[in-house]
């Protein structure tokens, strides 16, 4: 489960507890085809209409687009037609993603997300850095909507993962999608001594194993087994310059572990001197995130909370006028 879906999961659970009544509809649902590039993800296959009856059957107040896949444009589709105010967020840099898997310019991705998002009501968006860079692309309906963890799992008192137990140290950890995109190939192929780990699967996985067989592998983990991990490494290596937050990073540093990360939009949102650091030498960020205390790491983790997120997330539904449906 990637952190756009973990942001998603967690936000439902969460406004079901204050309340709400909240129906999903997503790829699961449908007969679906694996993504060209990158199987793992599925698009949908649905009849004309079957989201626009879902929703009409339904009868929201609010409606949020989630993504800007096969069902995000069926449901933009019915609300525009039906003229319904509707959110979207902007979870993934998807212009730069298509970019570096097709090599075509990521202006020719732009286009479509300007189209995209353009109608909505509002761009729920989780860093300013991403604002900034949406605000350029003449996207200005921006409401902020930040992430948080889940403090009863995610702690320095996990217990660390066995296969930690005979590393040589430092332990450097690397958790989410093995794919082109994450650029974990900068941070394996660094020279910091110790161990580097990664968590995860994904369409990279094979080649990546077999040209680092120094690295350690160990696939998806969740819940304490993944905050095991986080726990048991010396510090977090987070080596994207693409990703719109990071849920990963403050993860990590919920459970007492610095961050190490390039300058970019994530981590220049979310990372202080105390709790990680930054460099355009991954070496570098590496060796001086070692140096941060723990507990002050895990104090910084600890103040991402998913109720905070979840009333963001209402607040920016909330901020519609009432007229027709809204999102």
């Amino acid at each position: 489960m990637n952190g756009v879906v973990r942001t998603l999961t967690t936000t439902c659970d969460h406004l079901r507890a204050l309340g709400h009544d909240v129906m999903v509809v997503s790829p699961d649902q449908f007969a679906s085809v694996p993504c060209p590039t990158y199987p793992e993800i599925r698009l949908a296959l649905t009849r004309p209409g079957a989201v626009a009856s879902r929703l009409r059957q339904f009868a929201p107040n609010a409606i949020h687009i989630a993504t800007e896949g096969p069902l995000g444009l069926a449901a933009r589709r019915y609300c525009m037609k039906a003229g319904v105010r509707f959110t979207t967020a902007y979870h993934t840099q998807f212009p730069d993603y298509l970019a570096q898997r097709t090599h075509l310019p990521a202006g020719w991705f732009w286009r479509y997300i300007r189209w995209f998002h353009g109608p909505a009501q509002r761009i729920l968006v989780a860093t300013e850095s991403i604002r900034e860079e949406l605000r350029a692309q003449g996207l200005t309906q921006l409401h902020h909507w930040s992430r948080g963890v889940d403090l009863a799992c995610f702690t320095p008192q996990a217990p660390p993962a066995p296969e930690f137990a005979d590393l040589p140290r430092p332990i450097q950890l690397y958790v989410g999608r093995v794919a082109v995109e994450k650029n974990i190939e900068a941070f394996l192929a660094g020279t910091h001594p110790g161990s580097k780990v990664v968590v995860g699967d994904g369409p990279s996985l094979e080649r990546l194993t077999a040209r680092y067989p120094q690295a350690i592998f160990l696939g998806r983990r969740s819940g304490g087994a993944l905050a095991g991990c986080y726990a048991g490494a010396d510090v977090f290596v987070f080596p994207s310059r693409t990703d719109t937050f990071g849920l990963v990073m403050i993860e990590a540093l919920a459970c007492g572990t610095p961050v190490a990360a390039y300058p970019v939009a994530g981590p220049r949102d979310i990372l202080t001197g105390e709790v990680g650091a930054m460099s355009e030498k991954l070496e570098d960020a590496i060796a001086a995130a070692l140096t941060r205390d723990p507990g002050a790491c895990a104090q910084f983790g600890a103040g991402f909370s998913w109720a905070a997120a979840t009333s963001q997330f209402l607040a920016g539904l909330a901020a519609m006028e009432v007229q027709a449906v809204a999102a």
